[in-house]
């Protein structure tokens, strides 16, 4: 089993072939964080952990556009961050954005520019894949037991709140409410009132509230925190009381909030184990926990380091080693929409053969491509478990709006635009279609036309060739003169394409 072990890079100097660096790039509302791990035969080693408090979430305006003086801000950042990541394969690089990415109106220019800082992709991913990645990551920084843990991380724009056992979460939820947006909303004038913190606890038992009944049913065994305000309110505990172990209680955060407020002003907060660069934001975050304290019923809760970069860097080893969470998810929802994996696999073979004949001419060589096309193939009939008619049309609603494990919001709306076009007219009103999605959406088509019979016989060889918007697609000799109704669904599918300029002929 691969565990995280601090080694300093000096250590590292006998290199073995299977060893390689992965990155992982936590574009949080509050910090950016970067942790770099040597991989070595499924052992993972802690080289670097770099991390600067960015409060992208204080960046966002009325109008949820980013600040631009936040955004230069964020950017010098990655600048920064760019030199440690300079040498590794964009494989071996994770970039994730979080809450505040999720919510501005203008994120693209800000991704555009990020990626091409880091030289890779940044991943915009939702709040209940953030909550899965933070289990996983405090999973990994934990004792392997049976217990069931509550995790919660307090975010500077969100907090996740995970019920799971050993490595796998069981139920997982986002909540919109962080220690940057709680301070600006309730400690915007610097004041550290009782008035203000009763205001800001009761605003997060509000919004705690559907979960309250469902967690406190579930029940757990133990409570662990992952995020910088609680290792903030642990080390506090600990210089309170110095020489305890003391876990988080609700009396030790009244004890604090007592405290903040004594200060009466968040600049004259002196709290030993309180690291500056978080006093600005710690009134919100610690309001927060309070709140979760009273609504869940914890008694105690103890802080852990692993979060999110963890969880990513665990998710990127998953992938090295071909154990791609999103393959499993993919394979769940074929059994859980009683897709017929057989013509699946058919439509898929179909698929990846005709991928194989124009990669290059077509340049869709990178790995995303194959992995699309063979989920797109996997998935397309996943809307009739709804409704045959316009079955595609539910497929890709079902595929866009559903919790998708492992995936960003970018592949699963690219994933969700494929299974939707994956038949009859391609909807260019309503799809924004890139050329490179618009290929794959035609060897998709192409390989359920084939297959459109269902039929276990094996199809003969399949030429495909392409240049630009021309297709021309070759069979045996007399082989469509055995299969009208095939020769039929090729001519309509030309129709269909000669729409979006393509020009497809069938020999």
């Amino acid at each position: 089993m691969a565990e995280f072990s601090p080694v300093s890079p000096e250590r590292s100097d006998q290199p073995d072939a299977r060893e390689r660096q992965l990155a992982a790039l936590d574009l949080g509302s509050n910090s950016f964080h970067l942790l770099v791990a040597q991989e070595s035969n499924g052992r993972l080693q802690v080289l670097d952990r770099i991390k600067e408090m960015v409060r992208l979430a204080d960046g966002i305006e009325a109008n949820k556009s980013l600040n631009p003086e936040v955004v230069s801000r964020a950017l010098d950042c990655l600048v920064r961050f760019s030199q440690r990541l300079r040498g590794l394969a964009p494989e071996d690089i994770r970039v994730v954005g979080t809450s505040t990415l999720r919510r501005a109106s203008d994120a693209r220019s800000f991704l555009d520019e990020a990626e091409r800082i880091l030289g890779t992709e940044v991943e915009i991913i939702s709040g209940r894949e953030e909550a899965r990645l933070i289990y996983l990551g405090v999973s990994h920084a934990l004792e392997d037991t049976a217990e069931r843990r509550l995790v919660v991380d307090i975010g500077g724009g969100s907090t996740e709140l995970i019920l799971g056992r050993r490595f796998r979460a069981e139920v997982m939820e986002s909540l919109h409410m962080g220690c940057v947006g709680m301070t600006k909303r309730c400690f915007s004038d610097g004041r550290l009132r009782a008035g203000q913190f009763k205001t800001a606890i009761n605003i997060a038992r509000q919004e705690l509230e559907p979960l309250e009944l469902p967690f406190r049913e579930a029940g757990w065994d133990i409570a662990i925190g992952a995020s910088g305000t609680i290792l903030a309110v642990q080390d506090i505990i600990s210089q309170l009381e110095p020489g305890t172990t003391t876990p988080i209680t609700l009396e030790g955060l009244k004890t604090i909030r007592k405290t903040l407020i004594d200060a009466k002003q968040i600049d004259k907060v002196n709290l030993p184990g309180l690291p500056g660069e978080r006093a600005p934001v710690f009134a919100g975050g610690l309001s927060i926990l309070i709140g979760i304290f009273e609504s869940l019923g914890v008694r105690e809760m103890h802080a852990t380091s692993g979060a999110l970069r963890e969880g990513l860097i665990y998710d990127l080893l998953g992938r090295v080693q071909h154990q791609d969470v999103r393959e499993s998810t993919v394979q769940s929802l074929v059994s859980r929409y009683h897709i017929d994996a057989t013509h699946a696999r058919r439509i898929r073979e179909t698929a990846l053969s005709l991928l194989a004949q124009v990669a290059v001419a077509w340049d869709l060589m990178e790995p995303t491509d194959k992995l699309l096309l063979s989920w797109a193939a996997d998935l397309h009939e996943i809307g009739m478990d709804i409704a045959h008619s316009q079955y595609h049309k539910h497929g890709g609603y079902l595929l866009l709006n559903m919790d998708m494990p492992g995936f960003s919001r970018l592949d699963q709306h690219l994933l969700a635009a494929l299974v939707r076009v994956h038949r009859r007219k391609l909807p260019i009103e309503e799809f924004t279609l890139s050329e490179r999605i618009l290929h794959l959406a035609v060897l998709l088509r192409i390989s359920v036309v084939l297959h459109r019979g269902r039929t276990s016989e094996p199809l003969p060889h399949v030429q495909l060739n392409v240049k630009d918007t021309k297709i021309r697609l070759e069979l045996p000799s007399g082989w469509l003169g055995h299969h009208p109704l095939t020769e039929l669904d090729l001519e309509q599918e030309a129709s269909y394409l000669k729409t979006v300029g393509y020009d497809l002929t069938i020999a």
